[in-house]
């Protein structure tokens, strides 16, 4: 993601510290070193995601890489996943839904509304690290468009 010539911007939506700490800290272990915008919250994520119209042209131009926790405390990931993939902006943004959730049935959810990538977070601490630092290397290979 690097090599681009306009920088993949990496938004985390993810309202537990810890956690936030440890995907950045094990990112940048992988090698990624694109910009992290972090948000504990859905509101103020969407806010940056589709500007404050709602329209998304605030990110036309831009690539962006969505990295989304399913459980935040003002609303659920499912409902950014909903808003981001049915926006004309942001649609083709991948989404990397990164949460404790492993229901088959929210896992199917998340693939029929747009999630490119859903990966379950792993309970300790050594494998959530390793689970992270896995996904940093697909990072630095993955493209990713620039949202219309």
């Amino acid at each position: 993601m690097s090599d681009n010539p306009k920088p993949v911007t990496i938004v985390m939506v993810e309202d537990d510290e810890g956690h936030a700490r440890l995907i950045e800290k094990n990112i940048r272990r992988a090698g990624v070193n694109n910009p992290i915008v972090p948000f504990a919250n859905g509101t103020q994520a969407l806010e940056f995601l589709l500007g404050p119209d709602g329209s998304g042209s605030a990110n036309a131009g831009r690539q962006l890489l969505i990295l989304l926790d399913l459980n935040l405390p003002d609303m659920t990931g499912v409902d950014i996943l909903q808003r981001v993939k049915a926006n004309e902006h942001t649609k083709r943004s991948p989404v990397v839904i990164l949460t404790t959730t492993d229901d088959e049935r929210e896992i199917q959810r998340c693939y029929d509304l747009g999630a490119n990538v859903y990966i379950t977070k792993p309970v300790d601490y050594e494998g959530f690290a390793h689970a992270i630092r896995q996904l940093g290397l697909f990072f630095s290979v993955m493209q990713v468009p620039e949202t219309a």
